[in-house]
């Protein structure tokens, strides 16, 4: 057994993995449960999108309703080149992200765009460490790391991703890989920049495969990451800092799923392509599981 590993069962009580139940205060000890912030959801629309398919993407969410801004926080990121048709018309409270930035300031890097670009052009919102950027791009837990601190930096807000791979789950390795992703992003963001900031665990394994975790299975990975964040930041930004789970998100599950203690949201991928589904999941609170 690892060092992570053993860390975990014994905060958590667990006699192997995969054992806590999704509501049991009991199993977290005294770890804060959900963050206090408003219920985040986010839509990562990759690299997927047309002028005809995106104007009416568009159309189906402005139409759509969903929770006022003060319950729900709802950041879709289109592509590059479709930022700005979404920008000039998705309406709120949908505001915009992008899906990646450059390590630093701009300069002579061929196909890359900065941090300071996407502030400038009034993007609140990017993501950084997607599973897809650090295994097609080759993007390490430093590099991820360093990518969120300069988009802090520069006034842009992060979802900032971490989650391992099935082998890694099935090795007993899961909580090691969890632990230098967190740990990678942790050494570069100062204290005050936590609050601009909202980690997403997506099992690299369930990200448009249509395996989704049990609710136990999220639960104790984000139960872990809350522990970790109280444990190496500090407790008050793990109480206020929003997990969202992300993998194969859809609206038959994004019910249950949101009723998981630590759960403060989803980033969705593939769902938030369609409308109508995108829209369910963003009133995922008001479901019944």
């Amino acid at each position: 057994m690892t060092f992570a590993t053993s860390l975990v069962h014994q905060r958590l009580q667990l006699p192997g993995a995969r054992r806590c139940s999704p509501g049991s205060r009991s199993a977290r000890l005294n770890v804060i449960s959900r963050a206090h912030g408003r219920f985040f959801i986010g839509g990562n629309w990759k690299c997927n999108g047309t002028v005809e398919s995106v104007t009416q993407l568009v159309k189906d969410l402005n139409a759509g309703s969903v929770p006022p801004a003060d319950k729900v926080e709802i950041v879709v990121a289109p592509t590059f080149v479709h930022l700005d048709m979404v920008k000039k018309t998705l309406n709120p409270p949908f505001e915009i992200g992008a899906q990646d930035c450059w390590v630093g300031k701009g300069g002579a890097f061929t196909g890359e765009v900065s941090a300071e670009m996407l502030h400038d052009f009034g993007i609140p919102w990017v993501i950084l460490g997607h599973s897809e950027r650090r295994s097609l791009c080759r993007e390490d837990d430093e590099l991820v790391g360093q990518k969120c601190e300069y988009a802090l930096s520069q006034g842009l807000k992060v979802i900032g991703c971490i989650g391992e791979t099935l082998a890694q789950r099935e090795s007993g390795h899961m909580f090691d890989v969890l632990d230098a992703q967190l740990r990678a992003i942790a050494n570069h963001t100062s204290l005050g920049n936590w609050v601009n900031m909202v980690i997403a665990y997506e099992p690299v394994w369930a990200i448009g495969t249509g395996v989704v975790a049990t609710p136990e299975q999220a639960q104790e990975a984000h139960a872990y990451v809350r522990k970790w964040i109280s444990d190496n930041v500090s407790p008050d930004v793990a109480a206020d800092l929003r997990l969202l789970y992300g993998g194969s998100v859809n609206e038959s599950n994004c019910g249950t799923l949101a009723n998981l203690e630590d759960v403060d949201g989803f980033l969705v991928g593939g769902a938030s392509l369609q409308g109508a589904s995108f829209i369910s999941i963003c009133n995922a609170e008001n479901k019944h599981s």
